[in-house]
Formats: structure tokens, C-alpha cells, sequence
């Protein structure tokens, strides 16, 4: 999730039980040019063990030769075929792709060839109501030697509106054998239980509903394991959130853009948020937060 899922911000998912993060999307072409930003978004700990780089770009051999920069580094690379941002569809990458399943399939053939590591796909169920064909990507994607694919169960066209579909996801689960990871709407513990058993998914991807409680991981184990789980104080998750920020040398506007989203759930949240805009330095996001 683009500026989310930072380095402090992942090390705690991590921390509170994920199996597995991803950066944010990063642009390949950026990455080869050797943009300090970029750099900044490819910050790692050494408590993500595994840990996959999300790449995008409309250009082949940047996105190529951005992996084999980076394999050394992650132990996955993932390539985004699934943002619907006009910013980045505008320029043929993220969910564009999805109208040109072969090209896709062609570019992960020949990532796939030319790294070590192994190679996932994130995509949508399809560019609008008129054109699911998450399906026939997904059977190509598996053929061009891909590792696993993801599914976000809406379309381009719905961005975030609606509902995620997961009758889509069971589909590519039933017609493909490598492994499939179901995203969209799984914000309660009770819900990923419910969505794994309808659609026997591999793995379930958290993206929103780790927004401001990424401790929603102790609570999915927790609930799969004896049926019941707590809650944390999204003030305690903050924190830690904190500390581990300050220890990767985070910029200001990140952790403040980051304390924002742990209002979630606070009694008095919109008011908190409203003070926190605020704030002009860590010591104010603090006080304010404590």
C-alpha cells in the first residue's frame, strides 16, 4: 500500500504475526535511474524474513534489470498488474496490463528467466463487469513460469468501491495450481476464516484491514486457533510503530501520515485527527497520541 507499508510499518506487521510483506510499490524505472526515494521505499529490517519487493512500470527491461538489482536483497518479487490509480494506469502499468494478458505473460517469462528468485503477480478480476478475465490471466501467468498469483476480487473500473468479488478468487483457485492469494474486504479475524473455507485460497493477503491495527495478525491467529482474540490499543500500536520509525530514520511527514490512520477506532477520532495536522513535531504526535 503506497505510503503505508514502510519499513516500521511492515516490521510491526511482521512482529504481530504476518507471514509475509511486501514493500510498497515501487516504480522499476525509478529504481534504475537510482531515485533517493525509491531507495527510501526499498528499506528493510532484519525481522522481515521473508520479505517480497512490489515492482511496476510499463518498460520490461527496466522492470527486469530493477529485479536483478534487487534479488540479492528480497526473497520474492512481486509485480503489481492490479492498481487501478489513473496516475499509474495512464502510463500502461498497474491494472492496464490486465487488457493484454499475453504481453503479461510474456514480461514474467522473461523476469522469471532472468532472476533467482521466485516471481508473484498481483492483479484484479478484470477491467470492468464487461471484461473478468482474471481466469485466463491467472492460467497464463502460471504457464509463464510465475510462482504464485494474488487476486484482488474487484475490477479496475470499481477502484475501491463496492465489494471485492471472491467468487472470482475461488475460480482462479479452482483452474490453477500454483499457489493463489485472495485480497479485498478481509477486515475481521471471523472474515479471513470465512473467506479461506469458501474459496480454499492458499494464503490471504491483509492490505486495509491492517490500516491503523496491524495487529489484526495476532488477532487472525489467535482466532484460528481457539476462536476468540483481543484487541490492542491502536495508541500502544502507535508506539511501537514509533520507535521502530525512528529507528529507520523515517521522515516526519511519514509517521505523521502513519499516527493519522492509528486514530482508527479512538473514541473522540476525528477530533484527534483534526489536532494531529497539526503537529509540527514528533514530541506534539507523542503527547497528542499518548
Amino acid at each position: 500500500m503506497a505510503g503505508v507499508t514502510d519499513v516500521a510499518f511492515r516490521t510491526l506487521g511482521k512482529r504481530y504475526g504476518a507471514g509475509l510483506t511486501y514493500t510498497e510499490f515501487v516504480n522499476s524505472t525509478s529504481i534504475v535511474r537510482g531515485n533517493k526515494k525509491a531507495a527510501t521505499m526499498l528499506q528493510t529490517s532484519t525481522e522481515e524474513q521473508p520479505v517480497a519487493v512490489q515492482l511496476f512500470g510499463n518498460s520490461i527491461q527496466d522492470i527486469i534489470q530493477a529485479a536483478q538489482h534487487l534479488e540479492k536483497k528480497f526473497d520474492i518479487i512481486d509485480i503489481n498488474c492490479g492498481c487501478p490509480a489513473w496516475k499509474v494506469i495512464k502510463t500502461g502499468a498497474g491494472s492496464a496490463l490486465l487488457k493484454q494478458p499475453e504481453a503479461i505473460g510474456n514480461f514474467v517469462n522473461k523476469l522469471v528467466t532472468a532472476i533467482n528468485r521466485p516471481v508473484t503477480v498481483k492483479i484484479r478480476a478484470g477491467i470492468n463487469d464487461r471484461t473478468i478475465n482474471a481466469v485466463e490471466v491467472a492460467k497464463i501467468v502460471e504457464d509463464a513460469g510465475a510462482a504464485a498469483i494474488a487476486i484482488h476480487g474487484r475490477t479496475q473500473e470499481q477502484g475501491y468501491s463496492g465489494q471485492a468479488n471472491w467468487n472470482i478468487i475461488k475460480d482462479v483457485k479452482d483452474n490453477v495450481h500454483i499457489p493463489v492469494i485472495g485480497n479485498g474486504d478481509v477486515f475481521t479475524p471471523e472474515l479471513f476464516q470465512q473467506r479461506l473455507e469458501e474459496t480454499n485460497v492458499d494464503y490471504i493477503m491483509i492490505a486495509r484491514g491492517a490500516l491503523g491495527n496491524p495487529y489484526i495478525f495476532t488477532q487472525i491467529q489467535d482466532y484460528l486457533k481457539k476462536g476468540s482474540y483481543d484487541k490492542k490499543d491502536p495508541r500502544k500500536q502507535f508506539e511501537e510503530y514509533l520507535q521502530l520509525a525512528q529507528t529507520y530514520n523515517l521522515s516526519f511527514n511519514i509517521i505523521k501520515s502513519q499516527a493519522l490512520t492509528f486514530t482508527k477506532g479512538i473514541i473522540g477520532g476525528a477530533k484527534l485527527r483534526e489536532t494531529l495536522t497539526q503537529a509540527r513535531t514528533i514530541e506534539q504526535l507523542q503527547q497528542l497520541m499518548s
